[in-house]
């Protein structure tokens, strides 16, 4: 019994094949595309100052040096958790103004370190850019990008 690949059958492989991938690929799309939508943004607290603190962001290329979510230069720390890290959970108003005055105080002069530039943000500058930064703390993640363990 001689088993032969006949053009025919090749060609319905080939196109079952593709179809199926094809459906696939649709389907994963779709099913990332309703993830990110519904639980992977913050939509509740999206707000102008939020946008306006992005655009801050942008215009003075801070992803140039900082990473948030993992994605920019890494020549400086991750910022997608900055405001959690300074406590804004526990005392919003604390961490903003910490945040405030952080940056009304750079450079630090301090020796061997590298300088982050003074941008004289105005303090409205200021409060959209440490809104939209608490904004970015809290999209779920799912643990990226990944931090080293602290073991000591």
């Amino acid at each position: 019994m001689s088993e032969v690949l006949t053009k025919s059958t090749a060609r319905n492989i080939f196109y079952g094949g593709s179809l199926f991938f094809f459906v696939i690929f649709v389907g994963l799309t779709a099913q990332s595309r309703h993830y990110i939508l519904t639980k992977g943004t913050d939509e509740a607290h999206l707000t102008d100052s939020v946008v306006r603190g992005k655009r801050i962001w942008e215009s003075h290329a801070c992803f140039d040096c900082h990473t948030i979510y993992g994605e920019g230069a890494r020549f400086a720390p991750e910022l997608g958790d900055v405001m959690k890290r300074w406590g804004v959970e526990k005392d919003p108003a604390g961490a903003r103004e910490t945040f405030k005055s952080w940056m009304k105080a750079q450079p630090t002069g301090i020796p061997g370190r590298r300088q982050m530039p003074q941008f004289n943000l105005s303090d409205a500058q200021l409060d959209d850019l440490g809104n939209f930064l608490d904004w970015a703390g809290r999209a779920n993640l799912q643990g990226w990008p990944p931090r080293p363990s602290k073991t000591n």
